[in-house]
């Protein structure tokens, strides 16, 4: 396979990397002068840089962040700081400054953009296809690869996710002075943009990215990475499904031992075990250590408090049972009752017991302590590994108990959505019902009432066609009745159809298919089962999901057991 033909010893990634560097966010564009902004009622004519910032506050007014206090203080502190001393001096309070005119502005350019005639839309894209040809891709170990996210972000207000403390500072403009760029020593170096230069050049062949910068928020490192249909990205990602392949072959030792463990003389042990237990079952995430104040207040399953769980001996009929209710990744809530083994519950009691609600439950226990143990256990292992084996294995039996191999091809996608459902909700995979979930719905009902009335209609047309027949039993009739049944039932099939994207389309509101399809689940299942049941496989990835997992396409043949 391409894979081994060019193996290198350890850690070295590439021999040979060019590109072109990052492409710069277009430099800023200053409003026409009949767009103003009114502070106090009167109209104030801003300095570019302040103007530039209230542009970002103007354009996300109908945004519900623009509503919440943290994000405006935050906003109008970092605007301040961007605003000329005479600026400063008359602005000095939010809510006397009036942005209207400058949302319109950009809504009705919004607008004109959709609504510009198909040669226009035409030209722009034949633009971004040619900035892409040039920016958007590098040649790696003479491969033509594509690159992931070739662009610097565009300044902007932060958003995070969830009530992020820094919600609303200013992400301010990278320049090509604070960009990192890796190429390899005999390549073309890439040339900043004129005028400019950058931070430095480095030819670090351990490493698989083109350029980096750090961002003025978190102050973390951003990079520019390859593409996930690049052949480097795509080993990696065969290689993570094949450690959690190997953990299916020790799972069962390794619960053994964490049960074994319930029952150990050290308390460090005793937590870790049932820790693992949640990791396991339920599939939690493993839950670093943060910094106070630096991101939202969220947890996993070694950092869960006191107060994000509640003991139930007994709860609606069943026994030893644990509610648990926190703020997870991106500030999703997680909120499950599950009942749990004995000693679990035992055990949980003991750790709860004189803490405070605001103590962690696991106060013994660290993710590193955690992992140390599991690589300890596998080559390999860490807790993040429980999630993807969980997932891909719960996908597989889902997927052989649900499917009817004589089902039609929308019946078979309504049972491997169904089985992929079962795995967001096992990872907590969870949406908000789109804005537009109503409106679509509506829609797909009115295309269901009008389909019943064609195929009643039909089935009316049928019977008369049928009693014609009894009267003249001529050919003519009969190939008539033919001709109104094979109607009938392509017009009942198209309805069944409707109806099974009803159902899906109701079932799936509030549950996010899109991560674990693309990150926990091992996708050799799925091209196995297309090829097994006859379903075409555009029908469960798209173009870019096929390029990104062309490695198992080439791979799966429809015995593939993960």
């Amino acid at each position: 396979s391409r894979w081994e033909e060019e193996k290198k010893e350890d850690g070295v990634k590439w021999t040979q990397l060019e590109h072109r560097g990052p492409y710069f966010a277009p430099p800023y564009e200053p409003l026409p002068e009949n767009v103003r902004f009114y502070y106090d009622g009167k109209p104030l004519k801003l300095s570019s840089a302040a103007e530039e910032v209230a542009t970002f506050y103007a354009k996300m007014l109908d945004h519900e962040y623009t509503t919440k206090e943290i994000f405006q203080n935050n906003f109008f502190h970092d605007w301040r700081k961007e605003m000329t001393p005479e600026e400063q001096e008359i602005i000095q309070d939010l809510s006397k400054c009036d942005f209207s005119e400058i949302h319109k502005y950009f809504v009705d350019k919004s607008e004109a953009r959709k609504a510009l005639p198909k040669e226009e839309k035409q030209k722009l894209k034949e633009e971004a296809d040619k900035i892409q040809e040039e920016y958007g891709f590098c040649i790696l170990d003479g491969h033509r690869e594509k690159i992931g996210n070739f662009k610097t972000e565009p300044p902007g207000l932060f958003r995070g996710r969830g009530d992020h403390p820094k919600m609303g500072m200013l992400k301010k403009r990278i320049m090509p002075e604070d960009v990192v760029i890796n190429c390899s020593k005999d390549s073309k170096i890439p040339e900043p943009p004129e005028g400019h230069k950058w931070k430095e050049v480095r030819f670090d062949n351990t490493v698989t990215w083109l350029a980096s910068w750090t961002e003025n928020i978190q102050n973390t490192l951003k990079y520019i990475m390859l593409n996930p249909s690049s052949k480097l990205k795509g080993e990696k990602d065969w290689q993570k499904y094949e450690v959690a392949r190997r953990l299916k072959d020790v799972v069962h030792e390794i619960r053994a031992r964490y049960r074994a463990d319930w029952k150990s003389k050290e308390m460090k042990n005793r937590q870790r075990a049932v820790a693992l237990y949640f990791i396991d079952k339920l599939a939690l995430r493993a839950g670093n250590e943060k910094e106070e104040g630096e991101t939202a207040d969220t947890v996993g399953c070694c950092s869960l408090r006191v107060e994000h769980i509640r003991l139930h001996p007994r709860l609606d009929g069943q026994e030893h049972v644990v509610e648990l209710d926190f703020l997870g990744k991106d500030s999703i809530r997680y909120y499950n009752r599950v009942s749990v083994e004995k000693r679990v519950f035992k055990n949980l009691e003991l750790f709860v017991k004189n803490k405070d609600p605001s103590d962690d439950l696991f106060d013994r226990l660290s993710t590193t302590f955690l992992n140390k143990h599991l690589q300890h256990l596998m080559d390999g292992l860490t807790a993040k590994v429980f999630r993807t084996y969980n997932a891909s294995i719960t996908l597989q039996e889902q997927l052989k108990a649900l499917t009817n191999p004589d089902d039609s091809v929308a019946g078979k996608l309504l049972s491997y959505n169904r089985a992929n459902r079962a795995v967001a909700v096992l990872c907590n995979h969870q949406r908000s019902v789109p804005k537009t979930f109503a409106k679509s719905m509506e829609i797909l009902q009115a295309k269901i009432d009008a389909k019943k009335k064609q195929v009643e209609e039909a089935r009316q047309e049928l019977k008369k066609a049928e009693d014609e027949l009894e009267d003249t039993k001529d050919a003519k009739a009969e190939a008539n009745v033919e001709k109104k049944k094979k109607l009938l039932k392509r017009l009942e099939e198209q309805l069944a159809r409707l109806n099974v994207q009803a159902t899906d389309k109701e079932e799936n509101k509030q549950i996010a298919l899109g991560t674990s399809k693309l990150n926990y689940l091992d996708p050799r299942i799925s091209i196995a089962w297309c090829k097994k049941f006859g379903v075409p496989i555009e029908k469960i990835y798209n173009k870019t999901q096929r390029e990104k997992f062309a490695w198992a396409i080439a791979m799966a043949n429809e015995d593939f057991e993960f």
